[in-house]
């Protein structure tokens, strides 16, 4: 195993702002994890074959250590592994995790160490007409077009794309086979971007993360669509953590402020803590510049148990967990018939959480917090002033003295 690392700058942290400390007894405490993280981005390469490479991202705590395994080997596809100590290390056998029985190809040892472990993997990118369909959600979804299966793309090196200044790096792929040529000056990109600290991105929908969490962003760009609308779907599967699937839930609120007109958090959880979860807002966008204007509606399908040799199959996925008995499935389509779409500047781009424990918890930003304090302390005050000025009538009234 060969690897090529580049360490972060700092050490990973959980700040907690005034407003979330005063809201700290409504927020799970999960929402804390480790104190501090150390974070590293470190690409795996195959000796024989430098372009087949694996993203290991490394977070180290002071009693605990996760790893998300990233890997273009077949479909794209993460693992996410917690342990129980901070000394748990990553191996890869190529020679294994390459053979048609990749078995012990990819361990996290100690084994014993292990928390909690689970996969996503991304399967196909669906494209289907929106011409007649009179809105988002109804079904059937309109003319679909030949879904492009994702473990039939070429990628780049994973090395090429390493950024330790902001600990990311990106798969860039394309079909291997493409007859209608609608990549020939187009891509699909994986972006997985990790934390020292906490905080938000910049750029909308601004999800709230820590050390203990990975944004992925996914970004279709330039490829021609086969439709004069079309619209775009990505199709997840992931393991259940028993018979079942794992759970989605949906979060609302008020504000507003970070992702303009999205009032609603999605998540998918594993099981019970210490779990992971995967967390997004239901919204993309059709431009680099996501905004208000250029954004399209997410919606979710439920997840569904399907059989793992029906999916495409991930050389890391089969190497770690061996028996893959509890596949569950769900599909994000991206867009409406109406308003912004990828046929406005040939661009699509969604981003979600990747993490362990209990998923952040969005306090209420500064501005909202203002708005409910005058809406709030307004007629407080007017009722104040009245009960002053009462008080200081009826004082008046009781120094006056009638003359006789």
């Amino acid at each position: 195993m060969s690897g090529y690392e580049k360490p972060s700058r700092g050490w990973g942290f959980c700040a907690l702002s005034p407003v979330l400390l005063s809201l700290l007894m409504a927020a799970p405490l999960g929402l804390l994890g480790e104190e501090t993280r150390q974070v590293s981005l470190k690409v795996i390469s195959n000796r024989l074959d430098f372009s087949q490479n694996l993203l290991h991202i490394r977070a180290v705590g002071t009693n605990s250590t996760l790893h998300y395994v990233w890997s273009s080997l077949g479909p794209p596809a993460v693992l996410l592994v917690a342990t129980n100590t901070p000394n748990s290390t990553l191996s890869v056998n190529w020679s294994l995790l390459l053979s048609s029985d990749p078995d012990g190809g990819l361990m996290v040892l100690p084994e014993e160490s292990i928390q909690f472990s689970s996969a996503l993997v991304f399967t196909r990118l669906f494209e289907f007409d929106s011409t007649n369909m009179s809105d988002a959600a109804s079904r059937p979804l309109g003319k679909s077009y030949p879904p492009y299966s994702l473990a039939n793309f070429s990628w780049n090196n994973i090395t090429d794309s390493l950024d330790p200044a902001t600990l990311s790096a990106t798969f860039r792929g394309h079909p291997i086979r493409d007859p209608t040529g609608a990549f020939t000056n187009g891509s699909l990109a994986f972006r997985v971007q990790a934390f020292s600290t906490s905080g938000r991105p910049a750029q909308p929908p601004r999800l709230l993360h820590s050390a203990d969490t990975c944004q992925l962003e996914v970004a279709l760009v330039g490829a021609s669509p086969r439709g004069n609308r079309s619209l775009f779907g990505l199709e997840v599967a992931t393991l259940g953590q028993g018979p079942g699937c794992p759970s989605m839930q949906e979060q609302h609120s008020i504000d507003d402020e970070y992702a303009p007109a999205v009032f609603q958090l999605d998540q998918l959880l594993w099981g019970s803590l210490p779990s992971g979860f995967m967390q997004w807002r239901p919204v993309a966008f059709s431009q680099k510049r996501g905004s208000r204007d250029s954004a399209m509606p997410c919606q979710s399908s439920p997840l569904q148990p399907t059989l793992a040799y029906l999916l495409p199959q991930s050389p890391i996925v089969r190497a770690f967990f061996k028996t893959q008995d509890h596949s569950c499935a769900f599909n994000l389509t991206f867009g409406a018939s109406t308003g912004p779409g990828y046929w406005d500047q040939h661009y699509l781009s969604w981003s979600m959480l990747l993490g362990v424990g209990t998923p952040p918890v969005d306090a209420l930003s500064p501005l909202v917090l203002g708005i409910m304090a005058v809406a709030l302390g307004a007629p407080a005050l007017m009722l104040l002033a009245g009960g002053l000025l009462l008080l200081l009538g009826r004082k008046r009234d009781s120094e006056y003295q009638s003359i006789n």
